[in-house]
């Protein structure tokens, strides 16, 4: 099959209009007329991913956050960036992102699964109309009501993480979740305003963290990664059930930093 056809689908299922206006998503790299047979999925292309696609024979590669963000007016050896674009162009392999259209359409529903939500609704609404809402993160009612500690533990285990931190009482009750993968602090005056007791988001910072729990909001920080890395196998079930004689490969999962 043809790159196109693959990017064909992708726009169908997770148009480019859903994503956001500063976001970059698409065919960042390469030819789409490309004959392709082996797809590679990773959160981020770093020059340790893109090695890992290469020496697993991909032709393409689909990430979750695009490599690409801002205008680049050198494309040299001498930036990390520059060498991952001329090492694709050398292997003569496509390069597609699918971010923020991939958050409202694809990873607010996934993280709410993984966490077993019931009844839940839109965290943040980006549209809304005739076919229903949608927006990024879930606000739910978690599986049974537990306290922050069990909750905390109940995450690193849905995620299957090493460690997650923690704002708040540890013994308090919570029963009301709300989640958004990645980093979500500018969503926390949504969580409060649905709701939520807690929250289940990554990229907390320390006056962010005190400040929430303060405004009567506890938060679980399960990390950017830690949150978002499920991308890589939600897509390959989807890309193997839709195209079954494509071969499909992850990254391997591996947090980006180490707790010493």
């Amino acid at each position: 099959m043809k790159a196109y056809d693959l990017i064909s689908y992708l726009e169908e299922h997770y148009p480019a209009k859903a994503a956001e206006e500063w976001d970059n998503v698409g065919l960042l790299v390469g030819d789409d007329e490309k004959e392709i047979s082996h797809i590679f999925l990773a959160l981020d292309l770093t020059e340790e991913v893109l090695d890992e696609a290469v020496e697993a024979g991909a032709d393409m590669i689909v990430t979750h956050h695009p490599m690409i963000f801002s205008g680049i007016k050198k494309i040299n050896n001498h930036t990390f960036v520059g060498r991952k674009i001329l090492s694709l162009i050398r292997q003569d392999i496509p390069y597609y992102a699918m971010h923020t259209n991939y958050d409202v359409l694809g990873m607010a529903e996934l993280s709410a699964g993984y966490l077993k939500l019931a009844d839940t609704k839109v965290l943040s609404v980006t549209e809304q109309d005739e076919d229903g809402v949608q927006g990024f993160g879930r606000v739910g009612k978690l599986p049974g009501r537990m306290t922050l500690r069990e909750c905390a533990e109940f995450v690193k285990e849905a995620y299957c993480l090493g460690d997650v931190k923690v704002y708040g009482d540890l013994e308090a009750e919570v029963e009301t979740a709300a989640v958004c993968t990645g980093s979500g602090k500018s969503m926390i005056d949504e969580a409060i305003a649905a709701g939520a007791q807690v929250y289940v988001t990554g990229d907390i910072d320390h006056h962010t963290g005190i400040d929430t729990v303060a405004r009567g909001l506890f938060l679980i920080d399960a990390g950017h990664y830690g949150t978002e890395y499920i991308f890589m196998g939600a897509m390959q079930t989807e890309l193997k059930k839709a195209f079954p004689a494509l071969k499909v490969s992850c990254a391997q999962v591996k947090s980006p930093y180490t707790i010493l």
